[in-house]
């Protein structure tokens, strides 16, 4: 009889454990590399993505009332270990993925729409995931690398007087599915604008790169355009430097833009520039708070000392992102306890808005954006950001600018329908 009463009680309490929304939480994933050679540049964007998480616990008590468990997993930048952090996280019940490698995002985009789990690779990736109607569970605002290109062209042809016809650009990059993401729509901006595109991979990490810039002196390029990361970025600079190169005429992507990427070079990288989707350092209210409620009750992912830089900034971003579509599934669905489908459709129906971003602390942080069920990429802009090296900062001088969709939406379409193609997949939206 006591067996029996025993039996009872313990399924009653099992019930109660699967059934009760006390012990919900929303779980976000951290696939960060702080080790490895591009450690010095995963730290900070792991710390700005773990610590804006961290201050919603602690000042808001989570998300909706829920409250949030970050998942940690190290990946050291590698691929595979990339793949195997998801396997181990994704049963979790992890909402969705930002592993900040584009060659993780290439191998994660099969396994993550087998298993109706979205990924959110912001700014890097695979540029044609921007379109909803093949790639349903990928997201990649506010902007791809295709954007990219076109932004530092557009610089480039303003500095040109309105014209590239005659002019050389060469493309310094990382020599992975990253660095080669650009080549294609440069190519084709090549011919409309009438520039010389030259391509210089630089290797795995991008310590050597003598032969590259003896070629670029050789040719002498008019603009140098540079995909790189880590400590490729800080060496590009350097021999820049050393070959006198004009620093105005440099121009890297959104991750080749960061203090680890100019501080080596000291007075020489002085008039660097990179393309920019996020304002740069410390002046928002969100900082107070993050201050307040984390860096300073010793709550913070690392020491503090990475607070209001570039590469922390952009994590926190992403952060942000991964929220604000997690209050928008939230609010679509009537539920607080989430679940990856439901954070798909947050994502579908994001909206960042001058309004949002103000009430958020981030006032003018970003580009606005409206992600749709067609577009998953935002609107493609982004503005340009030159180094002082005196003052050691970073400062806009140019507004958000378009890219010229005219380019890169056929390249989109291109490149989604053969990936429909040889994986079977039907368009949506309709």
């Amino acid at each position: 009889m006591m067996d029996k009463i025993k039996q009872t009680i313990l399924s009653a309490l099992a019930a109660l454990f699967l059934v009760s929304p006390v012990l919900a939480e929303l779980v976000f994933p951290s696939l960060s590399y702080r080790t490895g050679p591009y450690g010095p540049n995963g730290i900070p964007f792991a710390d700005g993505y773990e610590d804006y998480f961290t201050l919603l616990n602690e000042r808001d008590g989570g998300i909706g009332g829920e409250p949030i468990r970050v998942v940690k997993c190290e990946t050291a930048y590698n691929t595979e270990k990339g793949v195997e952090c998801y396997e181990s996280t994704k049963g979790e019940g992890s909402l969705v993925y930002q592993p900040l490698s584009t060659g993780i995002t290439y191998q994660l985009i099969p396994k993550l729409s087998a298993d109706n789990i979205p990924i959110l690779s912001s700014g890097y990736g695979r540029t044609s995931g921007r379109n909803g109607k093949i790639f349903k569970w990928v997201f990649n605002f506010p902007g791809t690398y295709w954007d990219a290109a076109s932004v530092a062209t557009n610089h480039a042809m303003d500095m040109s007087d309105g014209s590239l016809e005659g002019k050389k650009i060469a493309l310094v990059y990382h020599n992975s599915a990253y660095g080669k993401e650009p080549i294609r729509t440069l190519e084709v901006l090549s011919k409309k604008h009438g520039f010389e595109l030259s391509l210089l991979p630089v290797d795995h990490p991008g310590q050597e790169q003598k032969s590259q810039w003896l070629q670029i002196r050789r040719e002498r390029p008019d603009y140098i355009f540079m995909w790189g990361w880590g400590v490729m970025n800080s060496v590009a600079i350097q021999e820049a430097a050393n070959i006198r190169f004009p620093m105005e005429n440099f121009i890297g992507v959104w991750w080749s833009g960061s203090e680890n990427d100019v501080l080596p070079a000291g007075e020489a990288a002085h008039g660097y520039k990179s393309l920019a989707m996020h304002a740069p350092g410390d002046n928002f209210p969100v900082y107070d708070d993050m201050r307040k409620y984390v860096i300073d009750k010793g709550l913070g992912a690392g020491d503090g000392s990475n607070v209001g830089t570039v590469l922390y900034s952009r994590g926190m971003y992403a952060a942000i992102m991964a929220t604000e579509a997690a209050k928008v599934a939230q609010e679509i669905h009537g539920v607080k306890a989430i679940t990856p489908t439901m954070m798909r459709d947050g994502l579908e129906n994001l909206e960042m808005s001058e309004e949002k971003m103000a009430a958020i602390g981030i006032p003018g942080f970003s580009p606005t954006f409206k992600a749709t069920c067609e577009n998953h990429g935002g609107q493609g802009s982004a503005a340009i950001q030159q180094w002082d090296a005196k003052k050691g900062t970073w400062s806009f001088i140019t507004d958000y600018m378009q890219s010229d969709q005219s380019v890169i939406e056929p390249l989109i379409l291109a490149d989604s329908a053969q990936f429909a193609a040889e994986n079977n997949i039907k368009e949506r939206c309709n």
